[in-house]
């Protein structure tokens, strides 16, 4: 029994640092959701929408329809 409330808590740190990681994805997947490539982080207006690469990022204006 006193092992359950272990297991619990190792099994929700596991679920969060899973979450932490987007995997890359294309650009032309950034260009289909509206967006553009922006190496390091995007311009001030522009949010971010996902990853192109490793030192990429795919940025969409807040305003896109």
């Amino acid at each position: 029994m006193r092992i359950l409330p272990l297991l619990c808590a190792l099994l929700l740190m596991l679920q969060e640092a899973a979450g932490l990681s987007l995997p890359p994805g294309l650009p032309q997947d950034c260009v289909r959701r509206g967006g553009f490539c922006s190496q390091g982080s995007c311009p001030l207006g522009i949010s971010r929408v996902g990853i192109c690469s490793e030192q990429d990022l795919c940025c969409r204006s807040r305003w896109y329809p």
